[in-house]
């Protein structure tokens, strides 16, 4: 069976603010003395270029 995936769009505000938000807590688990390697993951995937829908048009 395979695992749903989820496709969530974000502005430039709300990605910024996740990645703060990711970035903050990683430095919480560091100090801390606790793994980050869930956190390392999702910056990595948020760290890849975002799919943008286009519109095409074709003419002629």
């Amino acid at each position: 069976m395979r695992k749903t995936k989820y496709h969530i769009y974000l502005t430039a505000e709300e990605y910024r603010k996740i990645v703060e938000a990711l970035v903050f807590k990683k430095n919480e688990l560091t100090a801390t003395g606790h793994y980050t390697d869930a956190v390392d993951e999702l910056l990595i995937k948020l760290s890849r270029p975002r799919i943008r829908n286009v519109k095409v048009v074709c003419t002629g």
